[in-house]
């Protein structure tokens, strides 16, 4: 069975040789001793080596103040945008807005000049074909929208003017759509599936209530899962944190799985999930980034995955629970975790 149909398969929680395994997005700053584990010389040949079933792939992006598309929009006017350490919290354009028309004197932007043809048919070229394709797409439009007003004031935004924070959502959820239809049809069918996310959780709980995410996430959600299925790609949908109440609604949004799967966060262990949600939907992650992947033994770790692959023979890509392997993470912990994982 070769990564990609391993892959597929787990997501579509058929019977498997084994689960499929992803390393996540390895952290710049974790990337030299990940090398120096595997004596690679670049990700593709550290992926190679590791035995990645899965293959992430970015659009390519880059305008006057963005060099990513998930920093698309300058929310505070400086000209450019900081894609590694920028805040949601930080008052941004539409922070003292009370009024609809505001939303037309930001300027937004068009993606369709900063998305480079050429180089997007280099990434999609440079897949293996083997292997798994994972677009990260992100279009984290909840996110924005929080960035754009800033997180307390979108919050109150959402009891006192709806409206408002509808009507920036929906120019930015716009953004997006028009930025992946180009990016789906560059694909030409190489893509596999793409993530699609919103942090909603927190360690404890929802960041806000699902009647609010009902209201202001899912239509995005919803409208975003549709288009990529429209061209046959399957979703992962990301949160971190513990997002419990809100699984049933994202599986009606026709998400196909849900990432990370945060392990330590409020009723996200996999033996909940499973007893909650298993057969409805697959999930991406569950080996825990807050304590196990960073401070167990190897033996340990591969313990964890062998009780994993018991709980979920199928229906669990077997990841850590978060999108990229920090650098507190030792390399020999995320070997033993795909050694772990392709023991058939």
């Amino acid at each position: 069975m070769t990564s990609r149909q391993r892959f597929l398969d787990t997501i579509a929680r058929k019977e498997v040789d084994r689960p499929a395994c992803w390393a996540g997005m390895p952290d710049p700053a974790s990337l030299p001793a990940l090398f120096a584990y595997y004596h690679a010389d670049s990700m593709a040949d550290f992926k190679a080596k590791l035995d990645d079933d899965v293959f992430p792939v970015e659009p390519p992006y880059q305008s006057p103040t963005a060099s990513a598309i998930y920093a698309a929009f300058d929310w505070y006017c400086k000209g450019n945008v900081d894609a590694y350490n920028r805040t949601l919290t930080t008052p941004g354009f539409f922070a003292e807005s009370e009024d609809l028309a505001d939303v037309d004197t930001f300027d937004w932007p068009d993606p369709a000049p900063y998305m480079d043809a050429e180089e997007m048919e280099r990434r999609f070229a440079a897949l293996p074909k083997d292997k798994a394709s994972l677009g990260m797409v992100w279009s984290a439009h909840f996110q924005d929208t929080c960035a754009a007003f800033g997180m307390n004031n979108c919050f109150m935004n959402m009891v006192d003017n709806p409206e408002l924070v509808h009507a920036v959502d929906d120019r930015i959820v716009d953004f997006y759509l028009k930025a992946n239809e180009i990016f789906y049809k560059a694909a030409r069918g190489r893509l596999d599936c793409v993530l699609i996310g919103n942090d909603m959780g927190s360690q404890r709980g929802l960041m806000l209530s699902p009647r609010l995410i009902e209201e202001f996430v899912l239509p995005g959600c919803r409208r975003l899962t549709q288009q990529a299925h429209d061209y046959g790609i399957k979703v992962i949908y990301h949160s971190c944190g513990s997002i419990v109440p809100i699984i049933p609604m994202l599986i009606d949004a026709g998400v196909d799985a849900i990432h990370p799967i945060q392990a330590k966060a409020a009723g996200m262990s996999a033996e909940e999930l499973k007893e909650q949600f298993g057969g409805k939907v697959s999930f991406v992650g569950g080996m825990d980034t807050q304590h196990l992947l960073v401070n167990g033994t190897r033996e340990e770790v591969k313990q964890r995955v062998k009780e994993l692959r018991r709980l979920f023979p199928t229906g669990l890509v077997i990841s850590p629970s978060h999108e990229a392997v920090l650098p507190d993470i030792p390399p020999a912990n995320i070997a033993a975790m795909f050694e772990a994982a392709e023991e058939v």
